[in-house]
């Protein structure tokens, strides 16, 4: 499985963006998707992840009422739609694909780095206050 992660960029607070992963080697529509991001100096932490099937989505609750999660199984890609970016959103965001977690609830507390077992290479995210 190959993730490619595009769309970062240096941007102002309040602005928004929207990233992309493209995947490749893989059934696409098998996999929950996830986004984490890893600010300097700090640890890889959960942003957002969309189920198997795009039926279930989770949010971390630092981006819950800013940010949409979508996949288009078609394009084998994944979206993470920014909206009012914070400087506190610095960080190099990275696109994971995980198994599909079929159980809900076991969806929704995948939420660690060891839950997904895939990743993308990363792209940078720089608010400016």
């Amino acid at each position: 499985v190959q993730l490619q992660a595009s769309g970062g960029g240096l941007v102002q607070a309040g602005d928004s963006l929207r990233l992309s992963c493209a995947a490749s080697g893989c059934t696409f529509s098998r996999y929950t998707m996830g986004w984490f991001r890893q600010a300097p100096g700090k640890v890889r932490e959960f942003v957002s992840a969309i189920s198997w099937n795009g039926g279930s989505t989770n949010y971390a609750d630092s981006v819950k009422s800013r940010c949409i999660i979508s996949r288009d199984n078609a394009r084998i890609t994944v979206y993470l739609q920014m909206n009012s970016l914070k400087p506190e959103d610095t960080a190099v965001y990275f696109c994971a694909a995980g198994p599909p977690y079929y159980d809900v609830s076991r969806f929704y507390s995948a939420r660690g780095a060891n839950d997904y077992d895939y990743w993308g290479q990363g792209t940078l995210v720089t608010v400016s206050s």
